[in-house]
């Protein structure tokens, strides 16, 4: 049997932790470390030894997985940043380049805030479970479950990867352009070689297409991936794919095992006092109905969750004003403090406004990072407007709206062409999916088509005087939108070649 024996790992820089969840007996984390050619006979004192299969199936749940996308933060119409926070960081940080939009910076040296790592250490995680539980002793049943999570996982990370590091799948050049290394196989010292932005396509689509069926309705606990949550991965990908149809049906699977909806208009009244209980006891933490994978927005944990929303939490003047456009938006007036609020993360007078800090995952998290059912909601009426089915979109948008805004005028008509059908769906996407990946996806992936293209103009600075102010552009073709491979991952691989003509 192929137990691992080894709980030391020694190659320096190459060290990750995996948390361990227990149910009924909460999260325990508990550090291993592995080697892949060195290991020892007996197991260190309070260490464990992971040799059978429920103990890999565990390793699947890490209620501590999070990205902190600061490589790519601003390069969104959406986000704003405390001006002193920019100044001066023009040249220097993934802050100051992104959100002066600067093709002239130097970007190839910079840390990504282990945005790269947290992806592939994610990826080995899962490579570490299926390389080594057939040989595990436990039940079959585990066993293939526990392979159909990874494997889900997997493709997530993959996902998210291609997206951020390569240039977005446009069917006539996909097969040309350079990707990213798709790993299968747990191995620290291996130096592969990128695949195609088509090729991991098909890798994540095949992963995801023989998994997602053997995933559990209900599993174990949260931070195992359900069949809902499978099936909406593949709708995204599907859709970023443009494969309108199979995005439809994987959609509608989704939303018929988890189609919930909170109400806004309820939380609305929890916190007007017109009903007496605290609507976090309803909605807190992992009480959320609408949400299908739980991930930080942050490096791990609350912690790094708050530092994000205090330097990120601050949306644009623009998309301020694209709520404003309807008075009743309860994402708005729900979760954003109008003027800014006394805070030293927040600059009045920049005609942004910051999130609520009050707001956390203990009462109600609006802010989307991982997956929630408005997403498949959205991804399916965007999958019925490419399919001309513009009644069936409008409904659907429609479903939505009527729980995010508190009033009558929460629905709109059926637009008169497939366009308006899109823009819409941009639109409630853009006020939907706030923070984490989505808007910088979203951007890269229409910027492909010409009627949907976005050109981003940020003016800046707005309240300090003593900088000039400049307006500042970024193309839809800027090369910004793809992201550099770290320089410490390119070290380690050679064969990792950048996406840019840097």
């Amino acid at each position: 049997m192929k137990a691992i024996k080894n709980t030391i790992k020694t190659i320096a820089g190459r060290l990750f932790c995996l948390p361990l969840i227990k149910e009924g007996l909460g999260i325990v984390l508990l550090f291993l470390f592995f080697s892949c050619d060195n290991y020892i006979d007996i197991t260190p004192k309070g260490s464990i030894t992971v040799d059978s299969a429920p103990q890999y199936y565990e390793l699947i749940a890490n209620p501590m997985r999070g990205y902190h996308p600061s490589a790519f933060a601003f390069l969104t119409d959406e986000l704003w940043s405390k001006e002193s926070n920019i100044i001066g960081n023009e040249n220097t940080s993934y802050n100051g380049i992104n959100f002066t939009f600067n093709e002239q910076a130097d970007r190839k040296l910079l840390a990504d805030n282990n945005l790269y790592e947290n992806m592939y250490s994610n990826i080995l995680r899962m490579n570490l479970v299926l390389d080594n539980i057939d040989e595990a002793e436990g039940p079959q049943e585990t066993k293939t479950l526990a392979k159909a999570e990874a494997r889900t996982y997997r493709a997530f990370d993959h996902f998210l990867a291609v997206n951020t590091f390569a240039k977005a799948y446009t069917p006539s050049t996909a097969e040309q352009d350079g990707g990213i290394c798709i790993m299968e196989h747990y191995d620290l010292e291996a130096t592969p070689k990128k695949a195609t932005v088509a090729q991991v396509y098909d890798f994540i689509i095949r992963e995801l297409e023989e998994a997602v069926p053997l995933l559990q309705e209900k599993p174990t606990n949260i931070y195992h991936p359900n069949r809902a949550f499978g099936y909406g991965l593949l709708a995204q990908v599907y859709l970023f794919h443009r494969d309108w149809q199979k995005a439809k049906e994987a959609a509608e699977k989704s939303l018929a095992l988890n189609d919930a909806l909170v109400d806004y208009n309820e939380i609305n009244a929890f916190r007007r006092g017109i009903l007496d209980k605290n609507y976090g006891d309803k909605y807190g933490d992992d009480r959320n109905p609408e949400v299908l994978s739980y991930i930080w927005n942050g490096s791990s944990g609350w912690t790094s969750e708050s530092a994000h929303f205090k330097t990120y939490g601050m949306i644009s003047p623009e998309l301020v004003q694209l709520f404003k456009q309807e008075k009743d938006d309860l994402r708005y007036t729900l979760f954003f403090m109008e003027n800014g609020q006394p805070t030293t993360w927040f600059d009045s007078g920049s005609g942004a406004d910051i999130w609520i800090e009050t707001v956390t995952t203990s009462k109600f998290m609006y802010a989307t990072m991982g997956m929630k059912t408005p997403e498949v909601y959205l991804t399916l009426a965007e999958a019925e407007a490419r399919l001309g089915n513009l009644p069936k979109a409008t409904e659907l948008v429609n479903k939505l709206r009527a729980h995010r805004l508190s009033s009558a005028n929460s629905q709109i008509s059926v637009p008169s062409s497939q366009a308006d059908m899109m823009k819409a769906i941009i639109l409630e996407r853009r006020k939907e999916l706030l923070y984490g990946f989505h808007r910088f996806f979203d951007l890269k992936r229409l910027n492909i088509e010409p009627e949907y293209q976005t050109t981003i103009t940020r003016t800046f600075p707005i309240v300090t005087k003593s900088v000039p102010q400049q307006t500042y552009t970024l193309r839809p073709d800027s090369r910004l939108y793809i992201i550099p491979f770290p320089l410490s991952a390119r070290d380690k691989n050679p064969n990792l070649t950048l996406n840019t003509d840097e």
